[in-house]
């Protein structure tokens, strides 16, 4: 564990530090010369170690977490708050308590403890039903989520959250980004665990065990590289900016870039069959996606990246196929990280 007194400059918390995007974003902040030190936070410390990272845990479920986090963000520059639980998607009542009390704990922290600036991770699932064609919807597109997906409606409701917390804290900073769908390849048995199962085999997820892909009706959605996305991160934690950010990578991907991708035909397949066996599966506890996610997916507006390329002065370096493909290779691998929310396993 590095010492932050041997680092001098800002210092940076951030909550939800172990997983797909904090991991990313704990590297991209270490990297920078104007931060000498981040603390990462999470339910359970690590075995990692990064340069002027030091690691402590916090359960955001429990209600007296709130006086532990204003100890642990005494002097920060800026909160980076990512912490989220997507399981079990079979009781709501959980996820609401780590994902909304737990975010209105580390807010009320931020606000008792004075800190500057807090970055908070939306997503386009805060989105209302929209359009899917480009160039898409900008930040001002309504933020109701879709009300049936526990994860659309947790994010929207932490949208109302912090509309109230702006207007009771102006003198803090708070920037909001609205990624889509967010890969990379040490990423992949932590996304397939959550959307697939622990037991789903990730070597038979090959093109040619793929033979088709399904051409539903909405099955347009945004990718991007989680790389990229910490990047947008430490922008907004290092510039003078707030409010929302989209976060997305071109091409949006549909039908045919997923079957060019996989090397696949595409197959016409209506959505109510493809539902109906989803939701068999869910609630048969097969497979832990609920059809509700799946029914959101099919809405969520095609996003305007325009503002975080004018504003914060971010591009995405890696196109969606790149992400996508990262996601199949460490599929594939098992790849993962020396973290219990990213740890590789082998199934099958």
């Amino acid at each position: 564990m590095e010492n932050s007194s041997r680092h001098p400059g800002k210092r940076v918390v951030v909550t939800g530090a172990t997983g797909n995007v904090g991991t990313s974003v704990v590297r991209a902040l270490a990297a920078e010369s104007d931060i000498g030190s981040v603390l990462g936070l999470a339910r359970r410390k690590p075995a990692l170690e990064i340069t002027k990272v030091e690691w402590d845990t916090v359960d955001l479920s429990r209600a007296d977490s709130e006086d532990r986090l204003a100890d642990l963000l005494h002097g920060a520059y800026a909160v980076v708050h990512l912490a989220w639980r997507f399981q079990p998607t079979h009781d709501p009542v959980v996820t609401w308590r780590s994902n909304v009390l737990g975010s209105q704990r580390v807010f009320d922290a931020v606000a008792r403890g004075g800190v500057p600036a807090l970055v908070h991770a939306s997503s386009v699932g805060a989105y209302s039903p929209g359009p899917k064609d480009e160039p898409g919807v900008d930040e001002q597109w309504p933020t109701h989520g879709w009300p049936d997906a526990a994860y659309c409606r947790e994010k929207a409701y932490l949208e109302r959250v912090l509309d109230t917390f702006e207007l009771r804290h102006p003198q803090i900073r708070v920037a909001r980004m609205r990624p889509g769908f967010l890969f990379k390849e040490t990423a992949a048995p932590e996304q397939r665990r959550i959307f697939a199962g622990r037991y789903a085999p990730g070597p038979l997820l090959r093109p040619d065990l793929l033979p088709f892909v399904p051409d539903l009706d909405g099955l347009r959605f945004q990718v991007l590289h989680t790389g990229d996305a910490a990047d947008a991160y430490r922008l907004a934690v290092l510039r003078d900016v707030r409010g929302p950010f989209n976060l997305a990578a071109d091409p949006v991907i549909d039908a045919r870039t997923l079957a060019d991708l996989l090397d696949a035909r595409i197959v016409r397949i209506p959505g109510a069959l493809v539902r109906t066996a989803l939701s068999a599966a869910w609630r048969a506890h097969a497979v832990p996606a609920s059809p509700h996610l799946f029914d959101a997916v099919l809405r969520l507006p095609v996003m305007d990246s325009g503002r975080a390329r004018d504003v914060l002065g971010w591009q995405p370096t890696r196109t969606a196929e790149d992400a996508l493909s990262a996601f199949l290779r460490g599929v594939r691998t098992g790849a993962g990280e020396n973290t219990a929310p990213l740890a590789g396993r082998k199934t099958g």
